[in-house]
């Protein structure tokens, strides 16, 4: 994430700055499974594309660390030994509220950047933890990412910063319209659905106006997590199963509890144009769970004549649902 480092007081300008991208892969008859991948069957994971690598850190140094999980389909459940997480940024984000955590959940798609430090000498482990997505999903085992070996003479205490930026305050805004969305799948796990409906390129879901601001409510009906992600315009999260939910800053990613609803607010200011919103994990997208927003300037659908420009685009770019980064446009 560009820009962040100019954010922090002027001591932490200089850290080690990491990025820890955190990927999975299957092994079959000595090559790597790249289709019908099955997201339940036993997988190795890697930190950068290496298997528990090793790094090094100077005793109470201060580090930032950039986590992504660009997985297809695995969840993360973090835990690093001797130090928590000081979250910074969420989804490329700063955070109006720095915000502490001994365990973080990334879902496909999901990034935080994290300050952690070492207060003694030794040998640290990078976790991910035994998770379940629910009763239709998967259950992942505990498996060590990589080991931290700190040593030397300890680095004296830099004081943290509590802020990155102003607090987003969207549950101020006025609200123009409220829509619901469902996520649900068939009993087999083949087919996924949004609002009973499966993905067609052809197909404008939402229309919204531009410069106004929404509430999406989105409740997961099926008996497993779905990670909703939108592309281009970030939300806050008002609520979480009904109950009100401290938002520290924006983010693109949320996880969808099992039979669950989460409450979002987006302001749709700077962006005009057709763009996507999904199941993060590529299996469920691939298979229908995917919808396309228009922002337009009148908040009413395009004309046939855009529309048909529109597929045509679609057509001559070949679009699936693998290839879904359809771009905003900036308004002239």
């Amino acid at each position: 994430m560009d820009g962040l480092a100019e954010r922090l007081p002027r001591a932490l300008r200089q850290v080690p700055d990491r990025v820890l991208a955190l990927k999975d892969l299957q092994v079959r008859d000595g090559a790597i499974v790249d289709e019908n991948i099955d997201s339940g069957a036993p997988t190795t994971r890697t930190v950068n594309g290496l298997v528990d690598p090793l790094l090094q850190a100077r005793t109470n140094q201060t580090q930032l660390l950039r986590l992504a999980n660009i997985s297809a389909d695995i969840w993360y459940r973090l835990r690093l030994d001797g130090a928590p997480f000081s979250v910074i940024a969420e989804d490329a984000n700063p955070v109006g509220r720095v915000w502490t955590a001994r365990e973080l959940i990334l879902p496909p798609g999901k990034r935080y950047d994290v300050l952690v430090r070492w207060p003694r000498p030794g040998t640290y482990r990078l976790r991910t933890l035994r998770f379940s997505t629910g009763p239709s999903g998967d259950t992942y085992p505990e498996r060590r990412l990589a080991t931290v070996r700190v040593a030397g003479a300890p680095l004296a205490d830099v004081p943290w910063p509590r802020s990155l930026g102003p607090l987003p305050r969207y549950q101020r805004d006025r609200v123009r319209r409220v829509r619901h969305l469902i996520f649900n799948e068939n009993a087999a796990g083949t087919k996924f659905f949004i609002n009973g409906r499966q993905f067609d390129s052809t197909r404008i879901n939402e229309v919204v106006k531009l410069g106004s601001t929404e509430e999406w409510v989105i409740r997961n009906a099926a008996h497993e997590q779905h990670p909703f992600h939108i592309h281009v315009n970030d939300f806050q999260v008002i609520s979480i199963d009904g109950k009100p939910y401290r938002a520290r800053g924006l983010q693109d990613t949320v996880p969808l509890p099992v039979k669950g609803t989460v409450r979002i607010r987006m302001r749709f200011r700077n962006f005009l144009g057709p763009y996507v919103y999904h199941c993060h994990i590529l299996a469920h997208e691939d298979a229908g769970m995917m919808g396309i927003v228009d922002v337009t300037r009148s908040g009413r659908r395009p004309s046939g004549r855009t529309l048909r420009a529109l597929r045509a685009m679609r057509e001559a770019m070949g679009m699936t649902a693998h290839s879904h980064h359809v771009l905003g446009r900036v308004p002239g």
